[in-house]
């Protein structure tokens, strides 16, 4: 008599009455962290082109001596600068049938719902990608899309030009142009390759763990703070920046103007299926770009 074996259940790939052995949970490790969009502030924009103002103090002499009894003597007074930046709609779509919202599935107990909370994550990490880019603004028409100027189109006061590899001497050069124009930069933004480099920086904070005698020493090998000549900084990889850049940033001089902020919004029914749109409209405001610096060009 022929052992009954569990190949002799198939018929073909398909498994006749044995069940399938598939988990309960959905495994993703996609990165959802937005760094920059989570550390900055965030404002309010009434139109689709947000605009605000810029100024700066007349450059400092050593010079200023009044002659006695003399009259006053007024200067030219220089207006303030307008900048302003275009809101960008950004959306996720979701379209689920009904029948599949109602059979049993593994790992999921709505389809509807799973797929919303997924477009949420991809949506966060558009906006993250866009507002860290070098898009250029665009003011859109009716036939295309306004567009949003990335940070990397803002930040043209204080550049550094690199011609290779990431460099203790760029960085130290992009502080001490954003501090000579006033700027107080407390993070120093890079993707996770550039992360890696940083820590092998010398002005990185040493950082040294003593172990108890009855365990093993624990060797610290990630740079979270960069001591520089003008104050810290804070070391943040983010998976959504370029290789080819690195951001010297004062955090408190950005902020997300939203012109309409999240919403989700079942849309109208056509068939046997129910539709979901998930969208947001807004943009970055650079408050004073050259508060900031940015290296470009590495390796």
């Amino acid at each position: 008599m022929a052992t009954y074996l569990t190949y002799t259940d198939k018929v073909g790939d398909v498994q006749q009455s044995n069940r399938e052995d598939l988990t309960d949970i959905i495994y993703d490790i996609s990165p959802t962290d937005t760094p920059f969009m989570s550390t900055v502030g965030q404002s309010k924009a009434k139109g689709t082109y947000h605009e605000w103002q810029t100024d700066s103090l007349a450059d400092a002499t050593d010079d200023n001596a009044a002659i006695e009894g003399a009259d006053a003597v007024y200067p030219n007074l220089t207006p303030t600068t307008r900048v302003g930046n275009y809101t960008q709609i950004m959306q996720k779509t979701v379209q689920v049938s009904n029948t599949q919202d109602t059979v049993d599935k593994a790992g999921k107990v709505k389809e509807t719902a799973y797929q919303l909370t997924k477009a949420s994550a991809e949506l966060k990490r558009d906006i993250e990608k866009t507002l860290l880019s070098d898009n250029a603004q665009d003011a859109g028409s009716s036939a295309t899309p306004r567009k949003l100027g990335g940070i990397q189109t803002w930040l043209t006061t204080n550049t550094v030009a690199a011609t290779g590899a990431f460099t203790e001497p760029l960085l130290k050069e992009s502080v001490l142009k954003a501090y000579t124009e006033g700027g107080t930069p407390t993070m120093l933004l890079v993707s996770p390759k550039q992360k890696q480099v940083v820590s092998e920086f010398e002005g990185i904070a040493a950082q040294r763990y003593e172990a108890p005698k009855s365990s093993a020493t624990t060797i610290i090998g990630a740079a979270d703070v960069y001591l520089s000549d003008f104050g810290t900084l804070s070391v943040v990889p983010d998976r959504f920046l370029d290789d080819e850049v690195a951001l010297v940033l004062d955090p408190t001089m950005f902020s997300v103007a939203y012109l309409r902020p999240f919403k989700q919004t079942e849309l109208a029914k056509t068939g046997d299926s129910t539709k979901h749109q998930m969208l947001t409209e807004l943009t970055l405001q650079v408050k004073n770009e050259a508060s900031s610096a940015m290296i470009s060009g590495l390796v």
